[in-house]
């Protein structure tokens, strides 16, 4: 991936770089390709060590990129380090019931052949990803990535932001990004507060190999414990998503590999044939945190750090992709204007472009989530008859369709498949 031609930004010796990123993970390496690509000079702070990124085996994780999300990553040159590995969504097929007993009779059947674009999007390993980013950024010379590098504190002023490493080194920037995560040290520090609640749900996590193809098919199970996404890789192999109260996770969590699969074949059922535990397993508690401000004085914010919503439509790492591909085209625009970066008219203008999307995406699975997780007969007849509603009517089945691929809504240029 070749250097672009350096965007027109007045020089001052004060700078150690155009723009901070705290948080080296997914959303970080990706804004800091994105930030590169037009041209700024960027400095990424990671609090890991390098070696664990590069890891080759199969954890279990993987993340599910709508169509938009792959286009983005095509514009910036990581598409083609994984593409190979990648395992399209043919279909999506959307499902209530209970455990033990399989699906209702009412369901929802995306087809992707009812998308003119293609798949709705795809599955890609975790590991594969993250090396891919790492690949990208060591080709940008633009980039300075430290790993090791614990920001203790921050300060602004009107000219920039600095940052202060547990090691005693200062940088300083035209603006600071928080990508670190719900827990956002940038956005405390920064005196931006959050609000939020505990679903009294965990995920577990983890992969499976299993007997027959799945075809391309992605499945969301609703039971009443919370949903179960069963998402297709490549080979006969699928990634989980199992939502169960938080007690109960705990439990099945505590359990070895066989016990685990005991407790996860009733509900995953037969329809794949047998199954086995494939890569690691994991478990995370499920909240909703959403910053009351994605941005501040010389500070934005993006992905986690900004809101974290239920995984149940898995757009967690799809809405961290379009914050950055907004944030990343307000700031070349502003930079191409003779604008300073970190201003709050500049930074105003990601927030109003981001801010009622990720709100609507937390209402919407905060809804979901609450009529779905419960057993209750009334909401079952109501659930079941608004899925088979859905199902029979094209025109309201593409709608959601597009809306899962993350071609509806006002675009930024990265996620249409186009430079900036």
């Amino acid at each position: 991936m070749d250097n672009p031609a350096k965007i027109p930004i007045v020089q001052d010796m004060n700078y150690d770089t155009d723009i901070l990123i705290v948080g080296g993970g997914l959303n970080g390496s990706a804004l800091a390709i994105a930030l590169a690509s037009v041209g700024f000079d960027v400095v990424v702070l990671d609090r890991q060590a390098a070696a664990p990124k590069r890891a080759d085996n199969f954890d279990g994780r993987a993340y599910a990129l709508s169509h938009a999300s792959c286009q983005m990553l095509k514009v910036l040159g990581v598409w083609s380090h994984v593409g190979d590995q990648a395992q399209p969504i043919l279909d999506i097929k959307v499902s209530d019931g209970r455990a033990g007993e399989g699906a209702a009779p009412m369901y929802v059947h995306f087809d992707h052949q009812e998308l003119e674009e293609g798949p709705m999007g795809n599955l890609l390993e975790d590991r594969y990803l993250r090396r891919a980013f790492g690949d990208v950024i060591a080709e940008l010379s633009n980039i300075t990535y430290h790993n090791d590098a614990d920001v203790i504190s921050q300060a602004t002023d009107n000219l920039g932001a600095n940052v202060t490493l547990a090691d005693g080194r200062e940088l300083r920037g035209r603006l600071l990004v928080g990508c670190d995560g719900r827990g956002s040290q940038v956005a405390a520090r920064a005196q931006i507060k959050r609000r939020g609640w505990d679903y009294k749900q965990s995920a577990l996590v983890c992969a499976v190999a299993h007997e027959l193809p799945h075809n391309g098919t992605a499945h969301q199970f609703f039971t009443p414990a919370g949903p179960l996404a069963i998402l297709p890789l490549p080979g006969n192999r699928s990634s989980i998503v199992w939502t169960e109260n938080t007690e109960r996770a705990g439990e099945i969590n505590a359990l070895d590999d066989a016990g685990y699969l005991a407790a996860l074949v009733p509900v995953f059922g037969d329809f794949l044939g047998k199954v086995e535990l494939a890569g690691q397993r994991f478990s995370y508690p499920l909240t909703l945190s959403l910053a009351d401000s994605f941005v501040s004085d010389r500070v934005a914010l993006l992905g986690d750090a900004a809101h974290g919503i239920h995984p149940l439509a898995g757009q967690g790492l799809n809405l961290g992709l379009k914050d950055i591909a907004a944030l990343a085209e307000v700031l070349a625009t502003a930079s191409r204007r003779g604008e300073d970066i970190g201003t709050k008219p500049v930074l105003a203008r990601y927030q109003q472009w981001r801010r009622f999307d990720t709100a609507a995406m937390a209402a919407a699975t905060d809804g979901i989530n609450r009529l779905f997780s419960n057993d209750h007969s009334l909401l079952r007849g109501i659930r079941d008859l608004g899925l088979g509603a859905v199902n029979a009517t094209p025109n309201l089945r593409r709608g959601f369709m597009r809306h899962a691929a993350g071609l509806s809504g006002e675009l930024p240029k990265l996620l249409k498949g186009q430079v900036i």
